[in-house]
């Protein structure tokens, strides 16, 4: 499992809003592009499956998720079909603020054509140290959302 923490200097209700809009996540993520809700959701709950959109260079991307666990405003976490991967936030009341988590773990090996596209480096040789570094400007980009807010 890989992880980044920061304390965000705004209560949990504000940045729990923010991470599980799914919608607005390209305006944080160096990859991700944001999401549309489909088959009916339209906001963060169990059960709710959204279509996420990712860009890298030149290769653009599709993902099929859901989401697996829903509990404002401590947590919020969905699975990504393609990649075999749940992606989560954990929030926890820290002071006036909030220490924010954002992990990621994979759940089973994904198919031979997901692991032949990363493998090959056409994402990226080292994929693993990509998205943990893209985690670190995510969660920071969120914080400086969440504060700028307040």
């Amino acid at each position: 499992m890989d992880e980044v923490t920061v304390t965000v200097a705004a209560d949990p209700e504000r940045v729990w809003a923010l991470v599980s809009d799914i919608t607005r996540m390209g305006e944080w993520s160096p990859e991700n592009t944001g999401g549309k809700w489909i088959g009916g959701a339209t906001g963060p709950a169990v059960g709710a499956r959204f279509v996420g959109s990712n860009v890298h260079g030149l290769v653009r991307w599709r993902t099929h998720c859901r989401v697996v666990e829903c509990e404002r405003p401590r947590s919020f976490t969905f699975s990504v079909a393609e990649s075999c991967m749940l992606w989560g936030w954990r929030l926890e009341p820290d002071g006036d603020g909030t220490r924010l988590t954002q992990w990621r773990e994979r759940t089973k090996q994904p198919n031979l054509l997901v692991k032949a596209f990363v493998g090959t480096g056409v994402l990226g040789r080292d994929r693993d140290r990509l998205m943990v570094d893209g985690m670190h400007l995510t969660v920071a980009a969120v914080k400086a959302q969440a504060e700028a807010a307040t």
